[in-house]
C-alpha cells in the first residue's frame, strides 16, 4: 500500500508541474505537450537500465542453491510416498 501512495503522489506532482508549465508558458506549448511522452520514454529507459544492471550484478548464492536442491529432494521423496511419479532422479 505504501508504494501506491508514493506512485500516486509522484504522478500528482508531475501532473501539477506539467499543468503549471502549460499555464505559465515558460516552455513553448508545442514542447510542453510532449513532456508526458518524454517522461514515459525516460521511465522505460530507466527500467531497462535497472534490469540490465541487475542482470550484470546477479549474485550467485551457493548456500541457497544447496538448500534448494535439498528441498527438491525432500519434495520428490514426499511425492513418491504419496504414489506420484516424479520422473527421473
Amino acid at each position: 500500500m505504501k508504494h501506491i501512495v508514493k506512485i500516486m503522489s509522484l504522478l500528482v506532482a508531475i501532473s501539477a508541474f506539467w499543468i503549471g508549465l502549460l499555464e505559465t508558458s515558460v516552455v513553448p506549448r508545442s514542447y510542453a505537450w510532449l513532456l508526458p511522452v518524454y517522461f514515459i520514454v525516460s521511465l522505460g529507459c530507466y527500467g531497462l537500465l535497472m534490469v540490465g544492471i541487475g542482470l550484470m550484478r546477479f549474485p550467485t548464492c551457493p548456500q541457497e542453491a544447496g538448500l534448494l536442491q535439498q528441498d527438491i529432494v525432500e519434495a520428490k521423496e514426499f511425492l513418491k510416498q504419496r504414489g506420484f511419479d516424479v520422473g527421473c532422479d
